[in-house]
């Protein structure tokens, strides 16, 4: 794969889904919906700059609207010239600036646990000084860690999955750190309130929220919700990561929405 390539991988057929998954995961945290919409439809998992098998984030990568271009140019490189898009956390902030860069592409769109408005300053504040201390010394110190898994998960996931994740973010280089986890995150806390982008949007839209999401609560869906004039979902007993959490109630949401506006 060429170095500047995202990964990604395609199981299925029919109409073609594109997955964006959250920080500090990757393409396979969508595993239980993989396995249940590519029954009826192409689905595209792809690994965010810096995370799963992709590589570092490239130089000149500022913005959120840059993550949704390169997006853009891997569904052009597989021939996709239509297609619906379920992002989640970061997966559906640059997921709504493809919906701005490419609408007359984009069949519908599923926003899960993610707020495109600017984050809450005494957050954004609280994130940068992690980022800092992160970039500093070329690793998470373990009470970061303890602190940002809890934030992934309500206080009923299973402590293997929450060790997973523990694990995971310990086990980064000091190298995919530098290079794509801190400017990611600043990019992802620093981000400008883009919600005049949902005035734009005319596809079909689903948001979903975690009935326990910590970063993203329940209000900014209902907001965002609001604005686009379309349904608002709240998944019961799971937080941020709510398609792992509550897999089953996702799959049926995504399915029933998606089979009936394709």
């Amino acid at each position: 794969m060429a170095r500047h390539a995202l990964s990604y991988s395609v199981q299925g057929s029919g109409f073609p889904i594109l997955l964006g998954h959250s920080y500090f995961f990757d393409k396979t945290m969508w595993a239980p919906q993989i396995t249940e919409l590519s029954r009826h439809f192409t689905t595209i998992a792809v690994d965010l700059w810096g995370h799963g098998d992709s590589p570092e984030l490239p130089a000149g990568s500022a913005t959120l609207a840059d993550l949704a271009h390169d997006h853009l140019k891997l569904m052009d490189k597989l021939g996709f010239q239509d297609f619906a898009l379920a992002g989640l956390s970061v997966g559906g902030m640059w997921g709504a600036e493809l919906a701005a860069q490419a609408g007359e592409r984009l069949r519908a769109l599923v926003l899960m646990d993610t707020f495109i408005g600017a984050e809450p300053e005494a957050q954004k504040q609280q994130y940068f000084s992690m980022l800092e201390t992160a970039d500093r010394l070329g690793a998470i110190p373990e009470p970061v860690i303890n602190y940002a898994a809890a934030q992934f998960y309500s206080a009923k996931v299973d402590a293997l999955r929450l060790e997973a994740l523990k694990t995971q973010m310990r086990s980064l280089s000091a190298e995919r750190l530098r290079q794509s986890i801190v400017p990611l995150g600043k990019m992802i806390f620093g981000r400008r309130d883009r919600l005049a982008l949902l005035s734009d949007i005319r596809c079909p839209v689903l948001v979903m929220t975690g009935e326990h999401d910590k970063p993203r609560p329940v209000s900014e869906g209902q907001l965002m919700a609001a604005l686009l004039q379309c349904r608002h979902i709240t998944v019961p007993d799971a937080g941020h990561i709510s398609c792992l959490e509550n897999p089953a109630f996702v799959n049926h949401e995504l399915l029933t929405f998606l089979s009936d506006v394709l």
